[in-house]
Order: C-alpha cells, then sequence, then structure tokens
C-alpha cells in the first residue's frame, strides 16, 4: 500500500511542475507592451507579444507577410520610385499606407490599421531581416503601388526587392515592417530591442518616433 502511496505522490508532484512549466511558457510568449493606435478613419483596440536577424530568405507568417493571423503583409501594392536600385513598378494599384493617432504621436499604419514599424539597424533601403526575423516582423509586402492616405507623402513610398524574390514597401528609405502578433490598431512594440537592433513606429516624416 505504501508504495502505491509514494506512486501517486510522485505522479501528482510531477503534474504540479508540468503545469507550473506550461505556465512559464506563456509567460515567454509575450514580450512587447505598449499601447493601442487610432486610425485617421476608426479607431481599435488590443494586444501583442514578441519577437530576432536570421539568416534565412524573408519569409513571413503566412509568406504573405502578415502578422501571425493577423494583417496580410502581401497587402496588394507595388511600386513607387524606390531609392534603392533593385525596387521595381508596376502600374496596379496596391497596399494602402495611412496616418493614424498613437500614444507616440502620428504614425504609419496600413489599411487595415495594422502599426508599421522600422528597424533601425537598416541604413539603406536593403532589407536585413530574414529567417526568424522575418517571421516576427514580417515585412510590409507589396504585388501593386503602394498608396498614400490620410497624412502619408506619396514621394516617400518605394518598394526594394527581398532576397526570396518578394517586394517590399519602404518610406523615406526604410524598410517597413509589421509585428507578427499585433492585432489591428494596435501599437505594442514600439522602442523594442530585438534581433540585433530596434524596432520603431514610423512617423509621416518617415522618421521613427521618438523612444
Amino acid at each position: 500500500m505504501s508504495g502505491l502511496r509514494v506512486h501517486a505522490a510522485r505522479r501528482v508532484r510531477r503534474a504540479a511542475l508540468a503545469g507550473l512549466l506550461s505556465g512559464g511558457l506563456v509567460l515567454l510568449a509575450g514580450g512587447c507592451a505598449g499601447s493601442d493606435g487610432t486610425d485617421d478613419t476608426a479607431g481599435t483596440t488590443g494586444t501583442a507579444e514578441t519577437a530576432e536577424t536570421g539568416p534565412s530568405p524573408g519569409s513571413s507568417p503566412g509568406s504573405s507577410g502578415s502578422p501571425a493571423a493577423a494583417p496580410s503583409a502581401s497587402p496588394s501594392g507595388s511600386s513607387a520610385t524606390s531609392p534603392d536600385a533593385s525596387a521595381t513598378a508596376t502600374p496596379r494599384p496596391g497596399v494602402v499606407i495611412r496616418t493614424g493617432g498613437s500614444a507616440y504621436g502620428r504614425m504609419l499604419f496600413d489599411g487595415r490599421r495594422q502599426a508599421i514599424y522600422l528597424f533601425d539597424i537598416e541604413s539603406s533601403t536593403r532589407p536585413r531581416c530574414y529567417g526568424e526575423c522575418a517571421e516576427a516582423w514580417p515585412p510590409v509586402l507589396a504585388d501593386g503601388r503602394p498608396q498614400a492616405a490620410g497624412g502619408v507623402r506619396e514621394g516617400l513610398l518605394g518598394t526594394v526587392v527581398r532576397r526570396d524574390g518578394s517586394v517590399q514597401v519602404t518610406y523615406s528609405g526604410h524598410p517597413l515592417y509589421y509585428y507578427a502578433h499585433e492585432g489591428p490598431g494596435q501599437v505594442l512594440c514600439h522602442d523594442i530591442v530585438e534581433y540585433g537592433g530596434t524596432w520603431l513606429v514610423v512617423t509621416p516624416r518617415g522618421e521613427a518616433a521618438p523612444a
């Protein structure tokens, strides 16, 4: 009998330990913290989590550049003239880039009110976020000409070809990204350091918003 009791007690302890470990993994899943943003035409709220630069060619959740189960980062859109020689141009209208309000002032969102970020280690239009980095921070992709709305300056919109042949939207020379675990209207990852650099929301002037 005593042997059965010892065995049962061990099973209870193992179950409790598994529960604690599971809770720890849930906590690790979330990392970004910030505030909700408001689009020029409508406001929304939500939440987010964390994400680093990998060596493999840029992929993004869903391979369309959409934040995990969030925006389709391959929103339709394509060329405006990019400062980079590898930029492409097509006449089709595509992804809409607009401005909206946030705790960090006016900033860029896409047409679905998804927050847009720049990666401060990218000193030119050449993207450096690939592999695991691009899974956590999907590029804003285009298959037509990016469209300016609100306070966005059309002349600052452009595109650049990534290593995998997809076309990424740029603004004032900065490749643009989403955060994979934010929903529309959420701005939770401003001034987050990951994958060797800092992620910052973008002002209508094409600069990083103050941290």
